[in-house]
């Protein structure tokens, strides 16, 4: 069997699964002409690993598992592509196997300071209220988070659009131990090139929150694409296209 010229794995974020990248993926395959393998990752309890216990999961229990994941797979030299929450992760995948990626590419993601859980950075504040929190679009204490659902994640989608995607979510859940976690690790990605995502239209993660990120990510290349979070969904060929282009760059 002659290998794919490039390696692509993905990784989602909070309250989704690897589902979410399947426009994606089946852009990145019409693009190449399925000259790229591709490989979607679930956390636990999401996706394909949805209705499992992980009361008891850390963070790194998670981190070994995706590794064997992917090993498992038959992956190497992975472009390793993550979304949103997934940069909490990312870092640790490096760290505990250095050799496995070739380069990582955040998609509007995050990453809390050490000592800081990812619910803290959020805060409780609107958007632009505080230096120090991320904030929210719109009032955090609203009856139903699912509420802010549609500022969040959906408003560069169609009404159909909104209604597909919004029936998805909150079946997928990352265990719980994750947002606990505080022992945050970057000081070693200078030796893994990185490409940081900013999606200039994204509702929940304002774009000077993500150009913070990215600086965290010590990501080498910053490059902007006009869509809001869920961009892999909304603007799939266009993000293909960035892929391909930043899995090549110095």
């Amino acid at each position: 069997m002659t290998r794919a010229a490039i390696d692509f794995a993905f990784l989602h974020g909070g309250g989704q699964g690897g589902w979410v990248w399947d426009e994606t993926i089946a852009a990145l395959r019409q693009q190449t002409n399925g000259e790229v393998r591709t490989f979607a990752l679930d956390v636990p309890g999401c996706g394909v690993k949805r209705g499992r216990d992980t009361a008891e999961l850390t963070v790194d229990d998670v981190t070994v598992e995706l590794l064997s994941d992917l090993t498992n797979a038959g992956m190497e030299d992975i472009i390793l592509v993550g979304h949103s929450q997934a940069g909490t992760i990312m870092p640790r995948l490096t760290q505990m196997r250095p050799d496995l990626f070739r380069r990582l590419i955040y998609v509007s993601c995050s990453s809390p300071l050490p000592g800081q859980t990812i619910l803290q950075m959020m805060g409780t504040c609107l958007h632009g209220e505080s230096e120090d929190e991320v904030g929210w679009p719109t009032e955090s204490k609203a009856r139903d988070v699912r509420e802010r659902y549609p500022r969040m994640f959906c408003n560069d989608m169609t009404e159909a659009e909104t209604a597909a995607f919004l029936a998805k979510l909150d079946r997928d859940a990352w265990p719980m131990k994750s947002y606990a976690e505080t022992n945050w690790r970057y000081d070693h990605l200078d030796h893994t090139p990185a490409t940081y995502v900013v999606c200039s239209r994204d509702g929940i993660l304002p774009v000077a929150w993500q150009e913070k990120f990215a600086d965290r990510f010590k990501a080498r290349r910053v490059v902007r694409l006009d869509a809001g979070h869920q961009a892999m969904s909304t603007r799939p060929h266009a993000l293909a296209e960035l892929l391909l282009r930043e899995a090549v760059a110095e």
